[in-house]
């Protein structure tokens, strides 16, 4: 049997919920993603609770609190403990979306699920990979590796490729093939033939129109414009750091091609920090992006257009008059945007322009209907100083905590001290003195002696045996030798934990970083008390969704899986509806072995495939010739199957002489890369009606059936025709060079 492989969903199948999978190789259990949505609705981690204590790693995909949002909480309340492995976006950005969530219920709740120290202490233990990094694990996963590839939905998103003995399994959701201003496309399409891929089926019935990117941005920044013209605001329910990158981007270009003097406002408590953040990234993203740093040394994200505020004070401070604001959270469950929403809802001029679909059960959801509500009842909460008697209670209140901390802490100290006399009396220590000596007691040593007593009792509690108070001694006696004090090297070794630690801590000023307002926010310890009132709003202003989710679209989603062709496909994280048409069109036209698994229900999906070990002989690789294949060395081998004395299988010369066999040619040609090598050695080419005209005579065409069911290879020939002249020997030599002959 091949490697074994089990999926367990435990949240995101069948619905719209955050995603979070148990799936086990070999034994070996990756979490991968540990989502939560913006009502941290603790009932959906139930079955994490149930398994954290088995998981061995977790890998996280993207920064949103879909994908890691039960991080900390998980480590808490949990005792998730595994190693956790994201790439350095996913890691950095993911760290101010946890923040920003916190500050944004605390301002309007008494919200204890987790803490700021809760999200350093679980961001600090991730490993940060970069994409196609083949990171192998040891111990329990010895043999296991994994590598990170481009998603291409949010800024480090990735696509977790997971090898064992040669099988893959592919763990993908969230991607986009198309490219974007800032992010290129997902590299799931490279992938063919994996034995296990496991998906969503978020955007099965979601068929985007084909249009161009410049003409869907144009249409976007005409439907603010107008509202901008006409009098009214903008406002932009964005991610904290995730998509809402895309669309600054896009205001940035569209205002200064335009020159539009409307000012634009970025609103969240980390908005700063992401941006500076973002700017160090340039490597992550397009190519664009990274060829316009190269050459120019323009930097995308220096914002000209864009003001960022992180506090309520700048937003109160912001002038009157036609703006857009673009603010945290994209569900309105809170942060900015929930409070902007109430107070401009009323207003016929207004529009709220939705760039994503709105998480089940949120504000935004509930907007974004078919027809939208008219009037809807939101909950506002301020958190607010406390005064006269509730300020007395709650200082009366502090007091009694701190005098019982205080007599608790007495307790122990004095407990300690017992302990410690009792130490020192049989210690063979200086201290101790012989007893059949007749000394005076500390007691009798007069008032001087007694304060002196107490001065070094504060820290020390001498033994009562001793002759006075004193500080003991040690004879600490070392090994020497002819070149000095004898050390233990390993006392001097810094081991990788704590070098990884003291990197954090080096990093401590971007890790922990919060924007001014954020941080006046922790640094305020001013008594408060949160007051709430129901509001109903009435919703009068205009309500628009533009997709800007950044995700594949159906078609897209089922030519991608045709390309892909697993061998078993896993579908998780869409509705019901969604996710049984997918599976339908996949048994028809993927691969035979669909599965929709239910929560909690553990699917067994071993390759059929049977992968054995075999050791190279030193006798066979004697008389190997390597030729090198990019990256690779490969030869071809005749041997016959043995056993080592280990009872191992190994390869092993043949005792008779090899058999002749045909000639392999090892490579594939792309027609437009052999047409610049042409080019390069002088000769005149171009294409003509598919194929590639090489001088006067010489034609160059590939033929054959480019791809199988499922988008696997087929065979292809590639036909050179023209007469026999000195051009058809010379072509032909060049294109030979482009193989490897076996």
């Amino acid at each position: 049997m091949g490697t074994s492989v089990q999926v367990t969903p435990l949240c995101g199948v069948y619905n719209e919920n955050p995603l979070s999978y148990l799936v086990s190789i070999d034994g070996f259990n990756f979490l991968i993603d540990c989502g939560w949505n913006d009502l941290f609705d603790p009932s959906l981690l139930q079955p994490l609770s149930r398994v954290a204590s088995t998981v061995d790693a977790v890998l996280l995909s993207h920064s949103d609190t879909l994908h890691l949002g039960a991080l900390p909480y998980a480590m808490k309340q949990f005792g998730l403990s595994a190693p956790f492995y994201s790439t350095e976006p996913v890691h950095r950005l993911g760290l101010l979306t946890m923040y920003d969530h916190y500050l944004s219920r605390k301002q309007v709740s008494d919200f204890d699920l987790f803490s700021l120290d809760d999200i350093d202490a679980a961001f600090q233990s991730i490993t940060r990979l970069t994409y196609s990094q083949n990171y192998h694990l040891s111990g329990k996963g010895e043999g296991i590796v994994i590598a990170p590839h481009v998603a291409g939905h949010l800024l480090g998103g990735t696509v977790w490729k997971i090898t064992k003995d040669g099988e893959d399994v592919i763990y993908a959701v969230d991607f986009n093939r198309r490219k974007e201003k800032h992010l290129n496309g997902t590299v799931l399409e490279s992938f063919v033939r994996p034995a296990v891929l496991i998906t969503d089926a978020y955007n099965a019935l979601n068929n985007q129109p084909s249009k161009p990117q410049r003409e869907r941005d144009r249409d976007f920044v005409e439907i603010i414009s107008k509202t901008l013209e006409g009098g009214g605001n903008v406002l932009l329910p964005v991610d904290t750091a995730g998509r809402v990158l895309e669309l600054l981007l896009v205001l940035e270009e569209n205002w200064s091609l335009k020159s539009l003097n409307f000012p634009i406002y970025f609103v969240t408590y980390v908005s700063a920090s992401t941006i500076d953040y973002v700017k160090s990234f340039l490597e992550w993203m397009s190519d664009a992006i990274a060829k316009s740093f190269e050459t120019s040394r323009d930097n995308a994200f220096l914002l000209k257009n864009i003001k960022l505020l992180t506090s309520k004070s700048e937003l109160d401070s912001v002038p009157d008059g036609p703006k857009v604001i673009l603010a945290s959270m994209a569900s309105l469950e809170a942060g900015f945007s929930h409070d902007i929403f109430v107070e401009w809802a009323a207003d016929v001029k207004n529009l709220v322009l939705f760039t994503e679909r709105g998480q089940f059960g949120t504000l935004a959801r509930m907007l974004q209907a078919d027809p939208p509500p008219k009037a809807v009842k939101v909950m506002m909460s301020r958190r607010v100083p406390l005064t006269g008697e509730e300020l007395i209670a709650y200082e009366e209140e502090q007091n009694r905590l701190k005098k019982e901390e205080a007599l608790k802490a007495s307790l122990i100290k004095e407990e300690e001290s017992k302990a410690s006399l009792a130490t020192d009396v049989n210690s063979s220590d200086p201290m101790v003195i012989d007893t059949h000596n007749k000394h005076p007691s500390l007691d009798g040593l007069g008032q001087h002696g007694s304060r002196f007593r107490d001065v070094l009792i504060d820290g020390f509690v001498p033994p009562s045996s001793s002759v006075a108070p004193m500080f003991p001694f040690y004879d600490n006696t070392s090994d020497w030798d002819d070149f000095g004090e004898v050390i233990n090297p390993d006392d001097y070794v810094i081991k990788d934990e704590d070098m990884d630690q003291g990197a954090t801590r080096t990093a401590g000023d971007m890790d922990g970083k919060l924007d001014e307002g954020s941080a006046s926010l922790i640094l305020d310890t001013t008594p408060s008390k949160v007051i709430s009132n129901e509001l109903t709003v009435q919703v009068k202003s205009s309500l628009v969704y533009m997709d800007y989710e950044g995700r594949s679209d159906g078609r897209s989603v089922k030519s991608i899986l045709a390309h892909v062709a697993p061998l078993k496909l896993v579908l998780v994280h869409g509705s019901a509806e969604a996710t049984e048409h997918l599976k339908q069109h996949c048994l028809k036209h993927v691969c035979p072995h669909v599965y929709a698994p239910q929560i909690e229900e553990t699917i067994d999906v071993t390759s059929d495939l049977c992968a054995y070990k075999v050791q190279l002989s030193e006798k066979l690789m004697s008389n190997v010739l390597f030729k090198k294949l990019g990256d690779y060395e490969i030869a071809w081998v005749d041997a016959e199957v043995g056993k080592t004395e280990n009872d191992m299988l190994s390869l092993l010369p043949i005792s008779t002489p090899a058999p002749p066999h045909k000639s392999v040619v090892v490579g594939d040609l792309k027609m437009a890369d052999f047409k610049q090598f042409l080019a390069s050695k002088g000769v005149k080419v171009e294409f003509a009606a598919g194929a590639l005209r090489c001088g006067e005579y010489v034609t160059l065409r590939k033929v054959g059936v480019a791809s199988q069911k499922g988008g696997g290879s087929g065979t292809q020939q590639i036909i050179i025709e023209g007469p026999l002249c000195e051009d058809y020997y010379k072509i032909r030599e060049y294109l030979y060079s482009q193989f490897y002959l076996l």
